[in-house]
């Protein structure tokens, strides 16, 4: 077999022993390449970084500004820990933060001025609260190196967000769903994968036979890097014994390739809607509802976390209490007997 060597290419393995590769040029900063080597994926984001890397640099931050701490953090072990698909979501936000505000210097930002930056973002307080986490980050990392003297993060607090997060689908919906897409069909197969793992889009697009040994399926959770085995559910392997054996994964696009995150939710989504299901019946839905299958069946909050992967309990718990009402308030009720 013929091998390509690319340019430019460095190749790292972080603390939990993932290797992991990046587009390195010098004098610029360092990209990372997500999916395998060689695939579309990976050589999409190859193609993107060196056609950016061949362009004219025209923004040069000044030492001490804004923007060089910004790109110094971007470079620091700190960031190199991230996943990949975390530093995507963070750089979009950073990276147009530093467009607007970086050639200011690092300490010029007060508090008052950055309370002002974020009041623009009043229409979208789930960016405002992240980037206030992400500049708390950079601001702990420019006092532990002494590049600035105080923190404007300090003291800033958001108004509670009231958001409900992604619509958790209902058992009325996976019944329509099913309805509507037989056995056997892709779009049945992405659904029970999604129900009966419990797993992130991420990384239900990933798996495929070489992920299953005993009746177990292994998933390396791509935003944690948490490992979790999780026992193959009856219903799932039915699903998976009409799927061909040739293939290695699982949900391919209609061309045959592996599905990238966002183009699998948005083929899901219009999956969903053909079934007559709402608005917004999103991947991340299927996953509370898997959370809420567990609860309901008695699993505890760390049960759950096994299934799941969730490194914090606090949504899980929200699961195992309303599933703890729902029995309780049937037992309660019960005991009142029959009064008429």
């Amino acid at each position: 077999m013929v091998q390509i060597r690319l340019p430019h290419i460095q190749r790292l393995r972080d603390r939990r022993g993932v290797v992991r590769h990046y587009y390195r040029r010098p004098g610029l900063p360092r990209v990372t390449l997500p999916g395998a080597p060689g695939s579309a994926e990976f050589m999409e984001a190859y193609q993107a970084a060196a056609e950016a890397a061949r362009q004219p640099q025209t923004v040069r931050f000044q030492p001490g500004s804004i923007g060089a701490l910004i790109g110094a953090w971007y470079a620091s072990p700190a960031w190199a820990q991230l996943q990949p698909q975390t530093q995507r979501v963070y750089r979009l936000l950073l990276d147009k933060f530093r467009e607007t505000y970086g050639a200011g210097t690092v300490a010029n930002l007060k508090p008052a001025h950055l309370v002002k930056i974020l009041d623009k973002y009043a229409d979208r307080p789930s960016q405002a609260a992240r980037l206030l986490k992400l500049l708390r980050a950079v601001y702990r990392f420019a006092l532990a190196r002494g590049l600035a003297a105080s923190d404007p993060t300090v003291g800033i607090r958001l108004a509670p967000r009231k958001s409900a997060g992604f619509r958790p689908w209902t058992d009325a919906d996976i019944e329509a769903f099913e309805a509507h897409w037989p056995t056997g069909s892709r779009e049945r197969l992405a659904l029970y994968l999604l129900l009966f793992t419990g797993q992130r889009r991420s990384d239900v697009v990933r798996m495929g036979r070489q992920h299953v040994r005993g009746g177990v399926i292994t998933v390396v959770q791509q935003k944690t890097g948490a490992q979790l085995e999780i026992p193959i559910h009856p219903t799932l392997a039915a699903e998976l014994e009409l799927q061909p054996k040739t293939q290695l994964t699982f949900l391919m696009t209609a061309q045959g390739r592996p599905f990238s995150g966002p183009g699998f939710s948005n083929w899901f989504a219009e999956c969903a809607a053909r079934a007559g299901l709402p608005a917004h019946s999103s991947p991340h839905g299927l996953r509370k509802a898997a959370s809420r299958w567990l609860a309901e069946a008695g699993a505890t909050a760390f049960e759950i976390a096994a299934i799941t992967g969730h490194a914090s309990l606090k949504e899980v718990e929200r699961y195992t209490k309303s599933a703890s009402q729902k029995r309780l308030a049937a037992t309660a009720m019960a005991r009142i007997g029959n009064k008429s």
